[in-house]
């Protein structure tokens, strides 16, 4: 089939969104999915020359499920290839609020700390004189800090809104925090702890795209939620305690951003079901799914 006779049966098929048979309709529904990404511009002129709410409703739901099910698309692909790039995956979380979301205006806003950071570092400093100076730029003159307030509001797993309030939990702050440092060439990776996320600056970088050092490799630890505290592995072996759990290897060590990624979207599920947005957490839940996929 051609474009011309494509775009025909596209259109034909927009122009039948009013069929007041469910089953119909949703013959109609899935022809319009299977064209993907190609029908939504399509279907945003149906919507907007439309002045009938169900039609327009239809719309916004079939446009959703696109939109859907090419992020479930792109998380695979960063999944197998490219889970090295934390603010990719990041971003991609966001999309799921934000399908619209330009990757240039995100990237600009964190190149705009990146260079304020880079103009004060130099050759000579320490790794804690780096991290001084992290912190100065990210919290003292950005302005950024921990949503204490609402900690458990979905807007603070969105890297968008992150960076435009300035505020976040210690997971999203903590993401943030390591892109910056990476983009940088400082080896600063995320610990996941439970209940807690906190950074490790590792003695070294020992491969290109993600850290797997060892504990004896981390110089010492980050609390982004408590504007860049260096603190040391006993503070982390007495927060364990405190939760009376078992200690392991994994609470002191740099994890992958896959696991980062994952709790990222654990984080949204438990925030919707707060909310009660029932449908929001089965759609997240997809998408981890989709991490969790061999």
């Amino acid at each position: 089939m051609n474009s011309t006779n494509e775009n025909k049966e596209l259109n034909a098929l927009i122009s039948m969104l009013d069929e007041p048979s469910d089953k119909v309709f949703d013959q109609i529904r899935d022809k319009l999915l299977f064209y993907g990404r190609d029908a939504i511009p399509s279907l945003e002129l149906a919507w907007d020359n439309s002045f009938d709410s169900q039609i327009q409703v239809r719309i916004e739901e079939i446009i959703h499920r696109i939109q859907l099910h090419g992020l479930h698309e792109e998380l695979y692909t960063w999944k197998n290839t490219q889970r090295y790039d934390l603010f990719r995956g990041f971003y991609l979380v966001a999309k799921y609020q934000y399908p619209e979301l330009d990757l240039n205006f995100i990237t600009e806003k964190l190149e705009i700390i990146k260079r304020d950071i880079w103009l004060e570092l130099n050759n000579n400093l320490t790794a804690l004189e780096k991290v001084k100076v992290i912190n100065h730029i990210i919290f003292d003159i950005h302005g950024f800090s921990g949503n204490k307030v609402n900690i458990d509001a979905p807007q603070n797993m969105f890297v968008n809104n992150v960076l435009e309030s300035r505020k976040g939990n210690h997971l999203s702050l903590g993401i943030v925090y390591t892109i910056i440092a990476q983009k940088l060439g400082i080896p600063i990776f995320g610990v996941n702890l439970p209940q807690h996320f906190v950074l490790a600056y590792v003695d070294e970088i020992h491969d290109e795209k993600y850290s797997m050092a060892d504990e004896n490799e981390v110089l010492f630890y980050i609390n982004p939620f408590n504007k860049g505290a260096v603190f040391t592995k006993r503070e982390i072996e007495v927060f364990i305690k405190h939760l009376k759990l078992k200690s392991k290897n994994n609470h002191f060590k740099p994890c992958d951003n896959l696991v980062i990624i994952e709790r990222v979207l654990e984080g949204l599920k438990v925030s919707f079901n707060k909310q009660g947005y029932g449908e929001k957490v089965d759609e997240v839940e997809s998408l981890l799914k989709v991490l969790k996929k061999p």
